[in-house]
Formats: structure tokens, sequence, C-alpha cells
């Protein structure tokens, strides 16, 4: 996104690239659709987190799918379960994804409870709960929905803000965005997002422009009902939108 928001960026500095590959945090669509467009290059995905030490999941190279995290890697079990009851769930059915492999930590230092919470038994196998939801289709690829503390309940519609933040991108006023949870008097919880505009588009474009984009573009459950341009988002140590601390701000720390 950086490079396709810098004006002063070469084209010819990516010319014998072959591939973009990348990790994270899904890359949004119309962000891989304009790469692709403008270098020709696919962006292919992988997944794995700080207590797997390396990936769990890769998309080969030779068939990617996009916004997908890949298939799971060798001697790894990965698998998805209902977040409340740990059943196995089938294809295409969002749960929560767990994995088993020899990148997997063995515990966490001088926290039992953590251990208790974060790791659960299936087939005899131990399983380390990734504490994102996502689903597995029929090709054994996996794709991820959220983050399952992130969920929005919007009068009891679920909204995940990772689907959001993704159709955000499609408009081109938009650099970069996070989508929220904030209190609503009525709904409980409503839809808000900190938005990042191109610089080409600071001066053409109101909150209750993208408002009303938006309305457009998805459901109107989904769609923030407040939106609010910030000159920059926060980020983890890791360089990843730290929606955390924003979501904190909305609501005060919450576990």
């Amino acid at each position: 996104m950086d490079v396709l928001a810098s004006a002063g960026f070469r084209d010819a500095c990516f010319a014998k690239l072959k591939m973009l590959t990348g990790g994270g945090a899904a890359m949004p669509m119309a962000v891989a659709e304009r790469l692709k467009g403008r270098f020709g290059l696919d962006f292919v995905e992988g997944y794995g987190m700080t207590e797997t030490m390396s990936p769990t999941h890769l998309n080969p190279m030779g068939a990617p799918k996009r916004q997908c995290l890949g298939i799971a890697v060798h001697e790894t079990d990965a698998r998805v379960v209902d977040p409340e009851s740990l059943i196995e769930l089938g294809d295409n059915v969002v749960g929560e994804i767990v994995v088993h492999g020899p990148q997997v930590l063995q515990g966490y230092w001088n926290r039992p409870q953590a251990d208790v919470d974060a790791f659960i038994q299936l087939d005899g196998k131990r399983f380390l709960r990734t504490g994102d939801l996502g689903y597995r289709d029929v090709e054994g690829y996996f794709f991820a929905v959220d983050r399952l503390k992130r969920m929005i309940n919007v009068s009891g519609f679920k909204v995940w803000p990772a689907e959001v933040e993704a159709a955000m991108y499609q408009n081109r006023a938009i650099r970069e965005c996070c989508i929220v949870s904030a209190p609503d008097e009525y709904r409980g919880e409503t839809v808000k997002a900190l938005v990042v505009l191109d610089d080409a588009a600071r001066a053409s474009t109101s909150a209750a422009d993208i408002v009303a984009w938006a309305r457009g573009a998805m459901a109107s459950y989904k769609a923030p009902r407040a939106v609010v341009f910030v000159e920059s988002l926060p980020r983890t140590a890791s360089n990843k939108v730290n929606w955390r601390l924003l979501q904190d701000t909305e609501w005060g720390p919450t576990a």
C-alpha cells in the first residue's frame, strides 16, 4: 500500500521481481488487484504466529489463492473447531483455527493458566488455539475471517472488521483504514472507521463522503456509521496496525 501511495516510486525497481509474498495481515483484494494491474505480480500469502516460530500455512507458489492463508505446511495438522464446544467443523464452516506441529511452542514461560487457555486435545494431539476465525475450503486451503475478539455485534448481526476493511480499500481515496467497534445507545455497538486518506484525496473527500460510499458498497449493518480521518494508524512492534489500542480508546482496556 505504501508503494501504491508513493508518487515517487519507480516501477523499474520491481522489474526483476517474479512474485510478492507476505503475511501477518490479509492483503485486501482491491490492493492485490492494483498490484497485479500495475506490476503484473501476484501477492502470495502465508500464515503463522509468534507462538509458532515459523509459518503453519503457505500458498503453493504455482496455485495461490487470494486473501488466503494457504495450505498447512509439512508435518502440520490444522483444523477448524467451534470456539465454544471445540468440536471439529466441516469444510466452508467458520470457526477457530487450531494448529499442531513441530513449530508450535511447548508452553508459555511461568504462565500455566495461559497454557490451559491456549491448548486443546484432539485425537490425541495437542493443538494451539490461534484465536483466529476462519474456514477450510474443499481443496484444503484455509481462509481467515478475523480475530475472535474483534467481532462487532450490531443489533445481533455479526460484523467482521477485516471484511469491512478489505471492502473499504476499493475506495481509491483511502490509503489505510482500521475498523473498530464503538458504543451505540440503540444498537449496543456500531462500526467506526479510522481512515488515512490518500494525499490526492485530502482536499476533496469528507467523512460524509466515505460514509455514503460505504453504504452503497456493502450491507448497511456492516458499513461504518462513523468515519474519523487520522494522519496515521498506530502499529505494533511487528508493524501490524494496532487495532487493539484503537479499540481500547473506544471502550477502555479489555482482556
